[in-house]
């Protein structure tokens, strides 16, 4: 049988269009239902690549008794937070609230006004492990229904309340720092030192990364770790050297490229490391990590010249090209870390599988450096890493290739294969950064057919979609979607200098102040566009996907600099005034944000650059700096003349310019 979500295009939602329960799209359809019957509505959020949301649909949304409960008693809605990111930050912040923690696959009770009064994330059917079954909790909740509805009808209203308060609260304070000006220079000032000495303080020396178990990669915090580092390369404070901090970035870096977070047969990266060593990952793959991963390897190649960082951002984006990339040069959103009901299995080897497939000798050399044993390092079955300290090496690319081909046919994964336009403008983004750092034009390619995909499919009449597939789009875009793009804009201008990408930047940044900017400070989630929630929430907190708020101080801090239009400088200021206030609590939280406030107090040199006919654009771009803004003239043009008719440098920094020279520019 089929439910209301046979018609949807999100993957996910189809994922569950055959399920016994008659799930309902979020809509008025779902709410009009719950109300005219008196029934309580059950909302299921998740994504298509989540591990445990397939766990509870196999185990209870699949099981015709658990469905029959759910159909009788309850109206069931299903949300693709991917799609919806509005309504899962909201009903994240309720469980989160209630339960103290939040997940995925969510669930939550609420009534047809959309006011929650019960949360959790996964049940399993029967209580198990203390606890409580989820055909168990739907009889209950449903028999308090019933019995005491008034009860619960309260706790809804006083749990949306409390949110409320909360939220309100918070723009209280945001407005009273900004109006007394508390959150002045100084202050600002020292938010990255304080950022950069919780890092070090959480920094696993021997293993790399942050903390324990589970690992999230995070490399904005990396990157972040390296501006801080350069701009402050002539200060030691706290016996803080800036090689201390290189350290952390070189070894977290390095760990991770051995781990098998990395996929030494495919490439890319998988979503976080379940242990300290970066040797188990929960094995799905999203676009948006690895996006920020190229960005990351390639800064670090920038800033420390060692090839092997070059190499993993090259070959993650030999990944992505090969699986995640569409016809039109669009991106896929993620890959699966299930096969055939099992998560990690088109992952792991068997010795003897590698000795079989490569021949007796092969296998053995490569079972050996790939850290491939008779016992397993996972399950039984093995993770190929080099945490053996085994050089990291192209020696046996051929049997790679061997193996690669071999495991895309041994099982499946599952693509999810919806086009998200603030992942493809984060992608977008660390494509022109690679093509910056190598001069490979295919890179610049690949950023720019990404762009006009999303200009020709995603922005209808200027207006930003959040995502499409198969021809259609969701929904309107929120903060995410605007502040994510002006950025992908701003950075194919960086590496181009085409004025009509500054333009369109320009032209969204506004349209992003127009939506969802707060007068008290900061950016709402949604905007006068989106439909209307219990709650109006701003997201601040640059978790693994770094927050619109400090995309868009980044956006605001580079348009300040690169048009010196007053508007920009302004609103910037604002915004870091705003963010300032937020991240006094815990500033390693806000490493996006701080590194914008980093790039708008430092800013880049300006280069200009004049090529001599027989000279490459691309080889010149690749050897300049990279914290720098850099115009390439292809010819003389005004004041900007070759000079001993060879390629010539103009460099401004620090407020002034410099002669024009034949030297190359010497910094990061």
């Amino acid at each position: 049988m089929s439910n209301y979500l046979k018609n949807q295009s999100s993957p996910y939602l189809l994922q569950h269009a055959e399920n016994p329960v008659n799930w309902y799209p979020w809509g008025e359809r779902a709410f009009e239902k719950a109300r005219r019957e008196d029934k309580p509505i059950f909302l299921s959020i998740g994504y298509s690549t989540c591990h445990w949301c397939h766990v509870m649909a196999h185990e209870s949304f699949e099981n015709k008794e658990i469905a029959d409960i759910l159909n009788q008693y309850y109206i069931s809605v299903k949300v693709d937070r991917e799609e919806r990111p509005d309504i899962d930050s909201v009903y994240m912040s309720v469980c989160q609230a209630l339960t103290g923690n939040g997940g995925w696959p969510m669930s939550i009770f609420m009534t047809c006004e959309q006011k929650p009064f019960f949360a959790g994330t996964y049940f399993p059917p029967e209580p198990h492990y203390g606890v409580i079954g989820f055909r168990e909790l739907l009889l209950a909740v449903a028999k308090k229904w019933e019995e005491d509805k008034t009860a619960l009808l309260k706790s809804a209203e006083d749990i949306v309340a409390q949110i409320n308060t909360k939220d309100s609260s918070l723009g209280g304070l945001s407005k009273k720092r900004i109006s007394e000006n508390i959150i002045n220079e100084r202050m600002q000032a020292q938010l990255p030192k304080i950022a950069a000495d919780i890092f070090l303080k959480n920094f696993d020396r021997q293993y790399g990364g942050f903390g324990k178990a589970p690992k999230f990669p995070m490399p904005h915090n990396l990157m972040f770790l390296m501006l801080y580092s350069y701009v402050n390369r002539d200060m030691q404070c706290d016996g803080m050297k800036e090689d201390t901090l290189s350290d952390i970035v070189k070894i977290t870096l390095e760990k991770m490229r051995r781990g098998g977070i990395f996929d030494h047969i495919g490439y890319g990266f998988s979503r976080y490391s379940t242990d300290n060593y970066f040797l188990v990952p929960h094995f799905e793959k999203m676009l948006y990590d690895n996006a920020l991963f190229i960005l990351g390897y390639s800064l670090a190649y920038k800033v420390y010249n060692e090839k092997i960082f070059l190499d993993t951002a090259e070959q993650t984006a030999d990944y992505i090209f090969r699986e995640m990339t569409g016809g039109q040069g669009e991106f896929y959103s993620a890959q699966d870390a299930d096969s055939e009901g099992q998560e990690g299995r088109f992952y792991v080897w068997s010795y003897e599988e590698i000795c079989k497939v490569l021949g007796e000798k092969k296998g053995r050399d490569v079972c050996e450096h790939f850290g491939i044993t008779r016992r397993g390092n996972f399950e039984g079955k093995n993770i190929p890493n080099l945490l053996n300290g085994n050089k990291i090496s192209d020696n046996f690319e051929k049997e790679r290739q061997i193996l690669y081909c071999y495991r895309k046919n041994r099982a499946k994964l599952h693509l999810d294969d919806k086009i998200l336009t603030s992942w493809n403008a984060l992608m977008i983004c660390a494509m022109a950064v690679l093509y910056r750092v190598t001069g490979k034009e295919n890179y610049l390619l690949a950023a720019e057919q990404a762009g006009a995909f999303v200009e020709q499919n995603l922005i209808k009449e200027d207006v930003i979609y959040v995502s499409c597939r198969n021809g259609g789009c969701s929904v309107k875009g929120f903060l995410d979607e605007y502040a994510y793009y002006t950025m992908a804009l701003i950075f194919l201008y960086d590496v181009t200098s085409k004025t009509e990408y500054l333009k369109r930047a320009e032209m969204f940044c506004r349209e992003a102040q127009r939506q969802f900017e707060d007068e008290n400070g900061g950016y709402f989630l949604y905007g006068m566009e989106n439909d209307s929630l219990i709650i109006r929430q701003k997201e601040t907190y640059d978790g693994a996907i770094p927050c619109g708020n400090s995309i868009m101080a980044y956006c605001l801090a580079r348009l300040s600099q690169l048009t010196e239009k007053e508007i920009y400088k302004k609103a910037a200021e604002k915004q870091f005034a705003f963010l300032s206030g937020e991240a006094e609590h815990y500033p390693a939280g806000y490493s996006v944000f701080l590194t914008a406030l980093l790039v708008y107090q430092n800013p880049p040199e300006k280069i200009t650059v004049v090529m001599e006919e027989n000279d490459n654009k691309e080889k010149v771009l690749s050897r300049l700096p990279f914290y720098a803004d850099i115009k390439i003239l292809l010819k003389e043009e005004g004041e900007y003349r070759l000079l001993n008719h060879r390629t010539t440098y103009y460099v401004c920094r620090n407020f002034t310019c410099l002669p024009p020279s034949n030297q190359e520019p010497i910094s990061l």
